[in-house]
């Protein structure tokens, strides 16, 4: 059974996890017309496959070490740290340790592309 989500104007804890992160599990924090946010847990070593949405996007690292490699380089991202991707930029992520990344995505609609994440795994 998928978690509920948020409402807009709901307070949203985004918190480290610490000791919590390995039991963990990724969920949709919040989805709207609009807007979606996720919060991606990676374990260790764990690659998400690559894919691309149609709007910008941005993968904030909560806590851990992850990589956001795309066909001209990689970022790499510790806690406290985020970067805004354009419109359409491939990308994966790769999880040096245990980790936890807040994904906000703009929505056509209540989609984030039109096939473009279809190799991503749905969260719920």
């Amino acid at each position: 059974m998928a978690l509920p989500h948020a409402q807009l104007l709901d307070i949203i804890d985004v918190k480290p996890l610490g000791d919590a992160l390995r039991d963990a599990v990724s969920t949709s924090l919040l989805k709207t017309d609009c807007l979606q946010l996720l919060h991606l847990v990676l374990p260790a070593r764990h690659d998400q496959p690559e894919h691309h949405v149609d709007h910008e996007s941005c993968i904030h690292c909560l806590e851990g070490d992850v990589q956001v490699l795309m066909p001209g380089g990689a970022r790499r991202l510790g806690p406290g740290q985020m970067v805004v991707l354009p419109a359409g930029q491939r990308h994966s992520l790769s999880a040096r340790a245990d980790s936890a990344v807040l994904v906000t995505l703009l929505l056509d609609h209540g989609d984030a592309s039109r096939g473009g994440g279809q190799h991503t795994p749905t969260v719920t």
